[in-house]
């Protein structure tokens, strides 16, 4: 049997409650407290993945036991301990491949130092997530009239691992490419990056506002604990494909801009008649997000090996991976937007706001 397992972990302490029911009456720092002094979970077996080439897979979900503003505030040196004793837990269980998952795949060199603390591979899943993410967006600005090759794209976080994977997918299809970051020096890099393989000459910017407030569609995939983009910053019928987790898209977004959709990067529907992840993380049966997948993907191909890693960017590793999926039976599900279906008369109410 293909055997996975993927790490995930609490993003907030009302995140705890979907497994343990009584942690709703407790105040967050009990909750984050009793944390840190746990060891890793196994929530849950996930049984019923079948390829459309006959291989079966099953797996397992593991806890990290920390939330994501834990993971960001706390000695690096003990949270990458907390992965790592997670990753050798899902070793234990018999996984061939470990997926990291939220910030456990961000924290210290990006899965580096884990990987070699264990003797299976160990992925991120961003290549997948890049990959399935711009298949997603090429899809919404069909869906809401957007010309991708004439309109203005910004990427926010573009010089994290799946920011930067996003940039080079999107430099071959869009002609006014904005790359958004904290650090200018990487953001000239990227850009020069981006320059010599397709030609395409980005701008650069360190403000998220600017950036988001003049472009018909947002790619967002930073790391920050906190939602960068707010009610006020996006333009009437922008399209905003939001990667991150936690979110870089305020949920005030979803309640006071019914002009402009948001979708989840990376929604995929993971092959198999009967699919049970026999855990609740917000997805109908049968759904998952994409860093998921990649794990899932890589189980039924046999291919046991490091596959993304670290803050680089590989463009055939990229390829190499939706190609993949594509054999397996993997597809982006459609679009979602805030854990929820988007509905044809969702789309058509949105662009009739708009004005298109």
């Amino acid at each position: 049997m293909n055997t996975f397992a993927f790490i995930f972990h609490p993003l907030d302490a009302s995140d705890v409650a979907r497994k343990y029911t009584f942690a709703k009456y407790l105040p967050p720092l009990v909750i984050e407290f009793g944390l840190k002094l746990m060891p890793p979970v196994v929530a849950s077996k996930i049984t019923g993945i079948k390829s459309a080439t006959g291989a079966s897979a099953e797996g397992w979900f593991v806890g990290c036991t920390l939330t994501a503003r834990q993971m960001l505030q706390l000695d690096q040196d003990y949270v990458i301990r907390k992965i790592i004793r997670a990753a050798q837990k899902a070793e234990e269980l018999g996984a061939k491949i470990i997926g990291l998952g939220a910030f456990t795949s961000v924290v210290g060199d990006a899965g580096i130092t884990v990987s070699r603390h264990v003797s299976v591979g160990v992925t991120t899943g961003n290549s997948y997530t890049a990959g399935a993410g711009i298949q997603a967006l090429e899809l919404a600005a069909r869906r809401m009239d957007i010309d991708m090759q004439t309109c203005s794209v910004a990427v926010i976080g573009a010089t994290g691992s799946v920011g930067t994977a996003c940039s080079h997918l999107l430099a071959d299809k869009v002609s006014d490419l904005t790359l958004v970051a904290r650090d200018r020096t990487r953001l000239e890099a990227l850009q020069q990056q981006l320059c010599d393989q397709s030609g395409l000459k980005a701008s650069i910017t360190t403000d998220v506002s600017e950036a988001t407030r003049r472009s018909d569609l947002v790619v967002t995939a930073s790391s920050a604990a906190e939602p960068l983009i707010n009610p006020g910053d996006l333009k009437k019928g922008a399209v905003v494909l939001d990667i991150a987790r936690p979110r870089d898209v305020s949920k005030k977004v979803a309640d006071e801009r019914e002009d402009v959709l948001v979708i989840e990067g990376g929604v995929i529907k993971v092959p198999g008649d009967n699919v049970d992840f026999h855990f609740n993380f917000g997805f109908p049966p049968g759904l998952a997000f994409a860093c998921m997948a990649e794990t899932m993907i890589l189980a039924l191909e046999g291919t046991y090996e490091s596959f993304s890693l670290g803050r680089e960017y590989s463009a055939e590793r990229v390829r190499r991976i939706c190609a993949l999926a594509d054999k397996h039976g993997f597809k982006v599900a459609g679009l979602r937007s805030f854990e929820r279906p988007v509905t044809d008369e969702q789309i058509e109410s949105i662009r009739r706001k708009a004005g298109r």
